[in-house]
């Protein structure tokens, strides 16, 4: 199971394996010998580079995350556009495929919707099946009167159609691309790693203390998994472009 796609869950894992270091590097500062104040400066020094260093991570990593983001919700728009498009050039086909081809863009329309709006994983290999199958149908529509009468007013059609299809393909990749795991595994290794040196520098095992960070951090990895997780998360696109061509359309 991939668990980065369920962003509550990174957020008790994370707030309990930091704590949890923190309160390891606390046990074993309260076991060992004091850090001497000569070596807590030098102390000091490593445990603020490696909160910074953390700092700058987590905001690399949210960078991406709302860069992702951003990009979904602009092909959304951009899919919008290019059905919008292409059923104002249904009137260059013939009245028989102009009318098939707004009827496919009607259907075709509402199942972009439900891909967006579809929190399932199970479900959505029916809504790909069934979102190739009437790509094929529109794409046939378009295609036969271009190979019977190929003028120029025609081809704007197919070259519409096109677009239709290909929005689509970007869209795809687009919920596809996250953060990867890797980078995952730096920030939790660096947040494991931060918090056993704030147990560890306390000069007194206070456990309400211990949990501040712990707690931010896990927020800051909920919110950066939560931007990245299109179906799971609370902040999701929400396919208002496409809802407008489709009131348009009927």
């Amino acid at each position: 199971m991939d668990f980065m796609k369920y962003p509550f869950l990174i957020l008790v894992i994370a707030f309990f394996l930091l704590w949890f270091a923190a309160w390891v590097g606390g046990r074993l500062n309260k076991r060992s010998e004091p850090i001497s104040e000569d070596v807590r400066a030098d102390f000091s020094v490593v445990q603020g580079a490696t909160l910074t260093l953390l700092g700058l991570i987590i905001g690399f990593s949210f960078s991406m995350a709302i860069e992702r983001y951003d990009q979904r919700k602009t092909y959304e728009e951009a899919e919008a556009n290019a059905i919008g498009t292409e059923y104002a050039r249904a009137d260059l086909l013939p009245p028989a495929e102009a009318a098939r081809v707004r009827e496919l863009l009607r259907r075709y329309t509402d199942l972009r919707i439900e891909f967006y709006l579809e929190r399932n994983p199970d479900d959505l290999g029916k809504l790909d099946a069934e979102t190739a199958k009437v790509q094929n149908e529109l794409w046939a529509a378009v295609s036969r009167p271009a190979m019977a009468q190929p003028t120029p007013v025609i081809a704007l059609a197919v070259g519409g159609m096109n677009d239709v299809l290909n929005s689509q393909g970007y869209t795809q990749a687009a919920w596809w691309n996250r953060i990867p795991g890797a980078a995952w595994m730096l920030m939790f290794a660096i947040a494991i790693f931060c918090n056993g040196l704030l147990g560890y520098g306390s000069r007194r095992l206070q456990m309400k203390l211990l949990v501040i960070l712990p707690l931010v951090v896990a927020v800051s990895f909920f919110l950066i998994a939560d931007i990245d997780s299109p179906r799971r998360g609370i902040i999701r696109v929400r396919p208002q472009n496409l809802e407008s061509v489709q009131q348009s359309l009927k």
